[in-house]
């Protein structure tokens, strides 16, 4: 039974719009990730935007509960249902239907669609909700409907806004299944499982606690399908359900060991860890130092601390991917479109911590030794800044032990390390405002944009806002506010462009910016400008066309990456300004020369080939039907703008040329990292890059001018060859200086060079055999240089390097594969290499 598409079409059936799973980064600067089905339509439930037509939505919404407020990620693995990642299955009325038919709806899923026997079934309400008691009483016995108090029965959105009773549906498991002290209906055990939440959002809860009745109250609903789908399958934990189990099976074939579910947290963890990891980056999201990105790092590094402790030494996760995808990919199609990218990803990540895992764990063990309750702060935060394990990662493997962390010590290191790096944490960049846009929205609803036929015309100041955005009659000479106009053709900021400036009357335009989807322009009042005056709106068109030219632009980049790096490539962030545009994208490592010059010339070839440039105003799904390109974190209306460019297609809300020939050339200025797995290309086009060109040909003459370019060419040439010739010398005389020996089929060199790259001989030298270890010793400038390299064989260089370094007066360590360090005592360099060597040899022997 495909319980998510019997659930939309049930509603569907019922009046209800399909609202497909909006993305788990939302469009609220209050949340980190979208952690309820209801997230997508706060503003709705909040009256800050319109009532949608219909008023009746359903959905199957992606969640993510692992960090902030909402954060599940401890509990999972020890429980029989909590997740990182989940689908909430959601009814939605907005001002239409009330209790009556929400509690007649659910009754009918519940009992015809999924078939539950209704004498397994209960229900709760509020202690004061009498009208409920009534409603229910048409479906199940009065014995069967309990009442609880606010802790239970009573949602709210926060301290204030929109509130009410709600409703809880529960299942009996069955009392021979489960004879605990709390297994009772109310209490902690698992007898009586919640499967379906109904909130009756009624009032508005307002600053003194009080509550007024709203007048078009409305319906938020959540069941959990991993729930509903264990339950139905006849599982007495999500875990052994269809969602997870194909997951665990892959995972033990893996390992080679049996999943035993008393004894299978770690495959719980790393089931539900995988499926949060896929989705995360799938999305866009990517490994970070902060925020969305820090929390998934923490996801996947507790999924790969688990897989440790069932074997694994070397990346696993991402073989997960392929399951994941075959699991979920009919629903969410966009997972088989990235998951070769996704794999990647994880892999990368894989690799970066299982580096330095076995270190980690060998100093948490020492320290573990040596603790009674409380795990030192300081080792906590030295496994975090060195070995890259989070703070809850320690926490997790010291609940184990049921020891605690000292975590203010923690938190005192931390911020001592940001107020060194003078660190500062920056938010989503989403507008924090308190201004008296919900009136506006009540007395105007939205205000036209006309910008893309119209550059000049005369509107009506229907609304001012000073500096702060609360309303007023009038902004006076001087006075910078912002003004809301019946129709503007000014832009507002969107999708990456810049809001576009101009002047309201004589008073320039500073910026054009888009507040809950009303369209105002901050202006510097030259004249006096009051509500309902009629003015003269006019864009400045010469910055615009420059704009507009930057914006296809960045249409015609993504596609011309796509094209010569991959089709993982997603767009990751934007900057279209009217001097130069900034793209962001997923890729796992630098471009190459050669790979910047192929995108710079595709580009410039579409430019060349004039493509006219075809708009079209679609509904949503027909123009992804399409092929046209959507990004995951922008919200999308019903009926979406597509913007075809040659082969290029993507839905577009912004302005642009008519013809590719308008761009006129295309030069890539810069290619940078901005995070783990996110890179970013700037760019100039039209005016900005005759300007970058003309530039660069000035210094170029320059230099010509000051260097004698046809003399320095060729000096250079000579001494290219000639250290050439001197590097090949050397190489080969490091060859012969190089003294080995075999033990066991493995290469053993230990000496002390006088010269050279020790680094490049030990690649060199490892290079030459299957098996290898070499530890070389310099000295230049009265100190000594160690470096060790290892390879197939299972002696680790950060030892031998640290164990030589501490007979020399000094210290160092690395990687198990490669490692350095430095020492002070000169006349201990014999004694270091003859104990070094013996230790190796008898490593090897043993």
């Amino acid at each position: 039974m495909d319980i998510r598409s019997e659930f939309l079409n049930f509603f569907k059936s019922k009046g209800h719009e399909i609202t497909p799973s909006s993305p788990l980064v939302p469009d609220d600067s209050s949340l980190l990730f979208t952690n309820a089905g209801m997230v997508p339509f706060k503003s709705i439930f909040t009256g800050e935007i319109p009532v949608p037509k219909p008023p009746r939505k359903t959905s199957c919404q992606t969640c993510i509960r692992a960090g902030g407020k909402h954060n599940d990620l401890d509990n999972v693995g020890y429980t029989a249902r909590h997740h990182t990642f989940f689908e909430m299955l959601g009814n939605f009325s907005f001002g239409d239907y009330f209790k009556k038919d929400a509690i007649a709806y659910a009754w009918e899923f519940v009992t015809e669609i999924l078939k539950f026997p209704k004498d397994r079934l209960y229900v709760t309400i509020h202690t004061d909700d009498d009208e409920a008691f009534e409603l229910w009483q048409k479906f199940i016995s009065k014995e069967r409907i309990y009442r609880f108090g606010d802790k239970d029965n009573f949602w709210q959105m926060g301290d204030t806004g929109p509130c009410g009773p709600c409703s809880e549906i529960f299942y009996d498991q069955g009392e021979e299944h489960f004879k605990g002290e709390e297994d009772y209906m109310g209490g902690e055990g698992d007898r009586f499982l919640e499967i379906w939440n109904l909130v009756f959002m009624q009032y508005e809860r307002n600053s003194d606690g009080s509550l007024t009745p709203l007048p078009k109250p409305s319906i938020d609903t959540g069941m959990g399908l991993e729930r509903i789908t264990a339950i139905k399958e006849g599982k007495f934990s999500n875990f052994d359900s269809s969602l997870f189990m194909p997951l665990i099976d892959t995972l033990s074939k893996l390992c080679k060991k049996s999943y035993v579910y008393e004894e299978g947290a770690s495959f719980r963890v790393i089931a539900d860890h995988i499926r949060s990891s896929v989705f995360l980056l799938a999305q866009g999201v990517s490994f970070d130092k902060e925020g969305r990105g820090y929390v998934l790092r923490r996801i996947l590094r507790r999924a790969l601390r688990h897989g440790y402790l069932l074997g694994f030494k070397e990346p696993f996760m991402y073989k997960l991917v392929d399951k994941v995808c075959e699991l979920m990919g009919g629903h969410y199609s966009y997972l088989n479109e990235k998951k070769e990218f996704v794999k990647e990803q994880i892999k990368l990540e894989e690799e970066r911590f299982l580096s330095t895992i076995e270190n980690g764990i060998e100093i948490f063990n020492e320290e573990l030794a040596k603790t009674q309750k409380i795990f030192s702060g300081e080792v906590a935060f030295k496994l975090y800044d060195t070995y890259g394990f989070p703070l809850d990662l320690t926490a997790d493997m010291l609940r184990e032990k049921g020891l605690l962390v000292d975590e203010d010590k923690f938190d005192f290191l931390m911020q001592e390390q940001k107020n060194r790096a003078k660190a500062s944490w920056k938010g989503s960049g989403d507008k924090n405002t308190s201004g008296d846009f919900k009136n506006l929205l009540e007395k105007f609803k939205q205000n036209i944009f006309s910008g893309y036929e119209n550059t000049c015309e005369k509107s009506k100041i229907l609304a001012l806002l000073d500096e702060n955005f609360k309303e007023i009659s009038k902004l006076k000479t001087g006075q910078i506010g912002w003004i809301m106009l019946e129709s503007t053709p000014f832009y507002a900021t969107s999708g990456g462009q810049v809001g576009d400036t101009g002047k309201i009357g004589q008073s320039p335009v500073l910026d054009t910016q888009k507040f809950f989807n009303l369209n105002l322009s901050q202006v510097k009042a030259e004249e006096n400008l009051e509500s309902g005056q009629v003015v003269l709106a006019r864009i400045d068109t010469e910055k615009r066309q420059q704009i507009a030219r930057h914006h296809s632009a960045t249409h015609l980049l993504h596609f011309a990456l796509r094209k010569i790096l991959g089709t993982h490539i997603s767009q990751a962030g934007s900057l279209v300004e009217f001097n130069k545009l900034r793209f962001d994208f997923t890729h796992p490592k630098a471009l190459s020369k050669e790979e910047l010059e192929s995108i710079e010339n595709l580009v410039n070839e579409m430019i060349l080939n004039s493509h006219e440039a075809k708009l079209e105003i679609l509904p949503l799904d027909e123009a992804k039907k399409s092929g046209a390109i959507a990004l995951f974190n922008e919200k999308y209306q019903e009926k979406v703008r597509v913007l075809t460019l040659g082969e290029s297609k993507e839905l577009c809300g912004g302005t642009h040329v008519e013809n590719t020939a308008q761009i006129g050339s295309f030069f890539i200025i810069k290619e940078s990292g901005v995070s783990a797995g996110v890179r970013r290309i700037e760019a100039v086009v039209s005016k900005a890059a005759l300007n970058f060109n003309q530039k660069n040909i000035e210094a170029l003459n320059i230099l010509k001018e000051e260097l004698k370019t046809n003399d320095l060419l060729s000096g250079i040439k000579k001494l290219k060859n000639e250290l050439l010739e001197l590097k090949n010398e050397l190489k080969n005389s490091h060859k012969e200086e190089l003294h080995s020996k075999e033990i066991n089929g493995t290469q053993i060199c230990v000496q002390c060079v006088d010269r050279g790259d020790i680094k490049a001989m030990i690649d060199e030298f490892k290079n030459g055999f299957n098996q290898a270890v070499v530890l070389l010793l310099q000295v230049k400038n009265g100190k000594i240089t160690l470096a060790a390299g290892v390879k197939n064989c299972p002696l680790k260089a950060g030892e031998i390097v640290k164990n030589a370094a501490l007979i020399l007066g000094g210290n160092g360590g690395g990687r198990d594969d490669f490692a350095t360090a430095g020492g002070k005592d000169l006349s201990k360099i014999d004694e270091a290499l003859k104990q070094s060597l013996i230790s190796i040899e008898n490593g090897l022997k043993n």
